[in-house]
């Protein structure tokens, strides 16, 4: 099945970028998460180069022109070194969408996106709406040619580094007073990199990891924008954009759990074949060898699964149940992995000595970040049983 899956084209680049995470990501992970430090410039810039930034983004408009699937071939090479790098790579995206926008502004930008250099973060949750988009209340509202944005955001991971801020708001509209997706919109807050925009203030959000960047809690407090800044593409339904994108993003989510997990696996054979007990090193003993065999055959299913529903969304086909599937699967397998990682290296894996620690801090986001694991469950009934008729109160 894997060959079926890997053509000698993405087997190169899976082994190109495999090189450049262990020459590239690896080193800096290992320096800068222990401290908490950012992403490198430097390292943002090679990744760039290799067009990292552009996997999905057109040749025409300077990237690779090349599916999800390699996106995902690509994520779980880079997050074998450090899931945040292999995260950043989804902050570049086409501004082809930005209806408002001059054609040559649009294509200007999205060529940047593509060298790495136009990176957004995404602002869509909120304190009190999490996985429930639906009920955002953030509001913007047109006064002239500008739209005003007031409310708050949360999770909004790369805010200050970010060139934009990509938002999801409720408009003024006769009826929206209902809480649901009906007046949801999609807004472009541009502003200089290594600041909040004007009328915005917030606070990083302290984490266990997913470190090499800051994740912030948001206030917009009148924080103007020009009225064309809205996106307009995908038929301009904000929350219909935002379950779209969503897809791709739990694939992508999946190959970094995988990533995580090969990570976490190598490092335990590694030592497996190092550390030594009772006069033997402990991968002659039965336990290690077939905890390391489980580990093993989980990462390859969660793999399947993923070039599976990555192999639909890129033949235009529904995907959504798989997206969930893989997403759900690959989360929960990544923690297991981890853990199990970490109890062969035993003491030694409880210490920033070692980047299993690292690998399993990371991999327990995956069940929450793109939607939780319970999200996932309910999507995947939903598809095969239908909506409960008690969803309101559900």
């Amino acid at each position: 099945m894997t060959e079926h899956y890997l053509t000698e084209e993405r087997r190169m680049i899976q082994d190109v970028a495999r090189d450049f995470t262990m020459r590239e990501v690896l080193p800096v992970a290992n320096e800068l998460d222990p401290i908490q430090g950012d992403i490198p410039m430097d390292l943002r810039a090679k990744m760039g180069e290799m067009g990292y930034f552009g996997v999905r983004i057109s040749e025409e408009l300077g990237g690779l022109g090349l599916g999800v699937f390699e996106y995902c071939l690509i994520a779980e090479e880079l997050a074998r070194g450090w899931m945040s790098v292999a995260s950043i790579i989804a902050r570049a995206a086409t501004l082809m969408n930005v209806g408002g926008w001059p054609l040559d502004k649009r294509e200007e930008l999205t060529r940047k996106a593509a060298e790495g250099e136009y990176l957004a973060a995404i602002a869509l949750s909120e304190p009190n709406v999490g996985s429930d988009l639906a009920k955002a209340s953030c509001r913007a509202v047109l006064d002239g040619d500008e739209w005003v944005i007031t409310g708050n955001k949360y999770w909004c991971t790369f805010a200050d580094g970010a060139d934009y801020i990509q938002l999801l708001a409720r408009v003024e509209s006769p009826g929206d007073d209902n809480p649901n997706h009906q007046g949801l919109k999609n807004f472009i807050i541009e502003k200089p990199r290594g600041e909040l925009p004007e009328g915005c203030s917030g606070s990083p959000i302290p984490k266990i990891g997913y470190f090499g960047w800051r994740t912030w809690e948001l206030a917009f407090d009148g924080c103007r924008i020009p009225a064309e800044n809205i996106v307009t593409g995908g038929g301009g339904d904000g929350f219909k954009n935002a379950m779209n994108f969503l897809d791709a993003a739990r694939c992508h989510t999946a190959a970094r759990s995988i990533g995580l997990a090969r990570g976490a696996l190598e490092d335990a054979m590694a030592y497996s074949h190092e550390r030594v007990q009772f006069d033997a090193p402990i991968a002659e003993f039965q336990e290690t060898r077939f905890k390391l065999a489980r580990m093993a055959s989980e990462i390859e299913a969660a793999r399947q699964l993923m070039y599976h529903a990555c192999t639909l969304m890129d033949n235009g086909d529904r995907a959504d149940k798989e997206a969930a599937m893989v997403k759900w699967y690959a989360s929960e397998m990544a923690e297991r992995v981890t853990s199990d990682a970490l109890q062969i290296l035993g003491g030694a894996g409880y210490t920033k000595l070692h980047a299993v620690e690292r690998h399993w801090r990371d991999a327990r986001l995956t069940k929450i970040f793109e939607g939780t694991s319970e999200i996932q469950l309910r999507i995947i009934s939903d598809r095969m049983l239908g909506r409960p008729s008690n969803r309101n109160t559900a």
